[in-house]
């Protein structure tokens, strides 16, 4: 058996606390020139704290460093550039006032000259570009205050690749998270190219298909303490699952039942916006309709036109029997619908505020006596629905944009918990959640439609789809394909009315 490489970032013992809370209870491990080690877990598991450390953003309270052997401190995140470690976050840090080329060189401008080359720069960017397989992805000269989120990434690993400091150690925190298929096979290959170039690859991702893709190793964090590093070639989804949060993923992937479903709660009769055409359903009180089908298929674009966040063209909306005329989100709050939106952070969370805020939020009316809100019994109230969806916060206080993903979700599921809504609308509940919270999430949903909310999701998510649903609705460019029961449901029927009529005779005359 061949004996590993010595590793070129070494961590022993780490431990880390935030306010009393344990966020990472004496780590070990070792980071191997020319490997791509996989780092899972539940959120709240520790990943980011242990990022945070190898990025010199947190010192540890107890253990120790090492590079090449020899200890070191990261008093910051610089320090920690210098010793060639870099570490490329999920939401990376872009100067919005200045252009790419800029945002890409910024480290490595002259501090003190006024003038430097625009020409220059720009052409080292598009050289960096396509040397590293995204070429005429990017114009040098755009702002980055005009970057789509796949783009402000791609600028931030570019910045690590260009540093004057060859990268030792390379961390990327979920980096697909925004990008295309197209972004992530190029990702991918550049990822495969630093391993093998003898850079230590540390790869932090929800994705299970990802981490078997690409991963040597997979290292496995549960409430702060590493469980097991495991040979990826010599593990599975279930074993890597098992030592998240301690279930089988067969445990996780159905809701444990369906009931009798009861009236009709919302019905749409050939409603038509400027994004969908003649939408008609239905969906009873506890009741899952999924919303199924492609990227761009307008299913977001019709929840949007439910809740009044867009105009409805033609057609009918009736809530619980009366017609909804929902001109603006606030009038179907007051008409007894709630709504989660995909981009929780800008749409749904006030990220700046308190979780205690976030949740109470579409409360306050029933909170106030005399126009001021009752403080004792908000409280009451919030802590009240955290404890019942097990919502892992310090205090009630904490900034909501300090929370994991999945306790953000969590935390805008409460709010609605709390105003008790006739209809819910889900839209991606378990986007970028690890498989412990969705699980969570799923045994919310279930509860909510044994207590007779009707509950409307919408998910890109198939296994989710078929576990989740007792009815599907199926829609494909702006109009509904078909309905699938829960008992016929199966992937290939729910692709087959998914996927364009003209992109499947392709598929079946390559098949031919």
């Amino acid at each position: 058996m061949a004996t590993p490489p010595a590793a070129a970032l070494t961590v022993e013992g780490i431990s880390k606390r935030f306010s009393g809370v344990t966020a990472l209870d004496g780590v070990s491990l070792e980071f191997r020139p020319g490997e791509i080690l996989a780092l899972m877990g539940e959120n709240g598991a520790g990943k980011s704290t242990l990022l945070r450390v190898l990025s010199g953003d947190h010192g540890p309270d107890d253990g120790v460093l090492k590079i090449d052997g020899e200890p070191v401190t990261f008093d910051t995140p610089r320090a920690a550039m210098a010793a060639g470690v870099r570490v490329i976050y999920q939401e990376p840090e872009i100067i919005p006032h200045v252009s790419v080329a800029e945002n890409v060189f910024v480290g490595e401008l002259p501090a003190r000259a006024r003038v430097f080359s625009r020409r220059t720069l720009h052409q080292a960017t598009r050289d960096a570009l396509a040397e590293y397989g995204f070429g005429g992805v990017l114009n040098p000269a755009t702002l980055g205050s005009k970057l789509s989120p796949a783009q402000r990434q791609l600028v931030e690993i570019l910045r690590v690749l260009t540093a004057a400091t060859p990268p030792k150690v390379i961390a990327f925190d979920e980096p697909t998270s925004s990008l295309s298929e197209h972004e992530v096979d190029a990702l991918f290959r550049l990822i495969r190219r630093l391993r093998d170039s003898g850079v230590a690859v540390v790869y932090v991702s929800h994705r299970m298909k990802e981490i078997f893709q690409l991963a040597d190793r997979v290292a496995v964090l549960r409430d702060g303490r590493l469980i097991g590093v495991q040979k990826a070639a010599e593990t599975d989804e279930n074993q890597l699952v098992r030592m998240m949060i301690g279930r089988d993923l067969s445990q996780l992937e159905r809701r444990s039942g369906t009931q009798e479903p009861g009236r009709v709660m919302l019905s749409l009769d050939n409603v038509t916006t400027d994004d969908v055409s003649g939408i008609s359903f239905q969906v009873r009180a506890g009741e899952v309709v999924c919303l199924a089908g492609l990227v761009g298929a307008g299913r977001s674009e019709l929840a949007h036109a439910i809740v009044g966040d867009l105009p409805v063209r033609s057609g009918t909306v009736e809530l619980d029997g009366k017609p909804l005329r929902a001109r603006t989100p606030g009038d179907a709050v007051k008409a007894g619908i709630g709504f989660a939106p995909e981009e929780r952070k800008t749409d749904a969370l006030l990220m700046q505020r308190s979780v205690r805020d976030n949740v109470s939020i579409a409360v306050l009316d029933r909170l106030r006596r005399f126009r001021v809100v009752r403080r004792a019994k908000e409280r009451e109230l919030v802590g009240e629905y955290l404890r019942e969806l097990s919502v892992r916060t310090p205090s009630m206080e904490q900034e909501i944009r300090k929370l994991s993903g999945g306790n953000q979700q969590k935390a805008v599921l409460a709010r609605w918990l709390a105003r008790r809504p006739k209809l819910l609308i889900l839209d991606e509940p378990t986007r970028g959640v690890d498989v412990g919270a969705k699980a969570e999430i799923y045994r919310i949903i279930d509860g909510l439609a044994a207590e007779g909310i009707a509950l409307l999701v919408i998910s890109s998510d198939l296994p989710e789809v078929l576990g989740l649903a007792d009815r599907i609705v199926v829609m494909r460019a702006g109009h509904v394909a078909g309905e699938v029961s829960r008992a016929d449901a199966t992937e290939e029927r729910v692709l087959t009315l998914a996927i364009p009529e003209t992109i499947a005779e392709e598929a079946q005359e390559v098949g031919a």
